[in-house]
């Protein structure tokens, strides 16, 4: 499993070897070197400037693939994540994926998705069942949801996060109607975010709002962290995982980093 977890973890990390920043353009793939220096380089202002110079490029490409890297690391968080879900509790692919349809102009649908589910109905072992429903009711009870609601609960979705430091109302109003969706269709939402990196006003937002919400503090509530909720509930250590793998994965993010900060390597296109 170990390495099956790794390499889901660490493949979207290499495509940010493949970032090059785009410019202003639009490029599919971004410029190399060699364009961005002839399309600075042919502007007479920014070759005045000195701006087709390749350290601009390289300050380009690491600032574009600095953001790429958190996101490439949120990508393979969650899906790591949904895989421990199936293989620990023995759930099918369809089973750790929520969706739902929404109607928008023109009498289309738009299909809204979380990034995992846990359906109680689709476990088999008792003990662990029981486990998570117990879970899910002492939740409901911080969240001060009210009593007749609580037996209509028929399983948890996620929205899996590495971190979560903006202040995007776009992003908070989105999980907000999928939280009141949540509720409709009988599961409740839990926001994971693997860092500790959340904002105070974010994370009281989204308490108000009935999400329950583990993060990457380490303590022994399973209904605060969720290296606590990994192990005591759902079967997996989790952040063991993370701690025994840690040097392999720093070395990924460094080779990736080292290669973002260097202006040649922008010269082909991987």
């Amino acid at each position: 499993m170990n390495d099956k977890y790794l390499k889901i973890l660490i493949q979207p990390l290499q495509t940010c070897l493949q970032y090059q920043p785009k410019f202003g353009l639009g490029e599919k793939n971004g410029l190399t070197l060699p364009e961005f220096r002839q399309l600075y380089g042919s502007d007479p202002f920014y070759a005045w400037f000195g701006l087709d110079h390749p350290l601009l490029y390289a300050a380009h490409r690491a600032a574009g693939g600095i953001t790429s890297i958190y996101r490439q690391i949120g990508i393979g968080v969650e899906r790591l994540f949904r895989e421990i879900l199936k293989d620990t509790l023995s759930l099918s692919d369809t089973d750790v994926q929520w969706s739902y349809a929404i109607d928008v102009l023109g009498g289309k649908q738009r299909i809204l998705s979380l990034d995992a589910r846990i359906p109680l109905e689709s476990i088999k072992d008792e003990t662990v069942k029981s486990r998570i429903t117990n879970w899910m009711f002492a939740v409901a009870d911080d969240l001060s949801i009210e009593q007749s609601i609580r037996p209509m609960l028929k399983g948890i979705v996620f929205e899996v996060r590495q971190g979560y430091k903006s202040k995007d109302s776009k992003r908070q109003n989105a999980d907000i109607t999928n939280a009141a969706t949540a509720y409709t269709k009988g599961y409740l939402p839990c926001l994971v975010v693997l860092s500790s990196q959340i904002d105070e006003d974010i994370r009281l937002r989204y308490q108000n709002e009935k999400w329950s919400l583990l993060t990457g503090h380490f303590n022994n509530n399973p209904r605060q962290s969720i290296y606590a909720f990994m192990k005591d509930v759902i079967g997996y250590d989790l952040a063991d995982f993370f701690k025994q793998n840690s040097e392999i994965i720093r070395q990924e993010v460094v080779k990736v980093l080292e290669h973002l900060l260097t202006a040649e390597h922008g010269d082909t296109r991987a």
